[in-house]
């Protein structure tokens, strides 16, 4: 049997959860929940690329963010390494939010 440390799907699991701490300082709401994680690709070996998006790339936090992205997700257990890229396609749009945060920012 895997241990969750080597498992894929744990350790990706784990990422939401670290990610969900993450928030764009200028909205109340964790950056997974605002759409802005495009991609969590987890390799055999614990090598993580994240793809990620800002909300405009006039974001205050454009410099700082992903690497600060980058340090939780080598934080989490079974992570070997891990890559955030910041990408513009597709443009990121409120209707990217969950549920959750359209109704925590009163949008639903």
């Amino acid at each position: 049997m895997e241990s969750p440390l080597n498992n894929p799907d744990d350790i990706k699991t784990n990422i939401v959860e670290i990610l969900k701490t993450c928030y764009d300082p200028e909205i109340p709401v964790n950056i997974y929940e605002l759409g802005l994680i495009y991609n969590i690709d987890v390799g055999p070996t614990g090598a993580v690329e994240l793809s990620m998006t800002l909300t405009s790339p006039a974001c205050p936090v454009a410099g700082s963010l992903p690497p600060d992205v980058e340090n939780k997700v080598k934080s989490v257990p079974g992570v070997t390494a891990a890559k955030v890229t910041v990408v513009w396609d597709p443009p990121w749009k409120p209707e990217m939010m969950s549920e959750a945060a359209r109704l925590q920012l009163g949008m639903l």
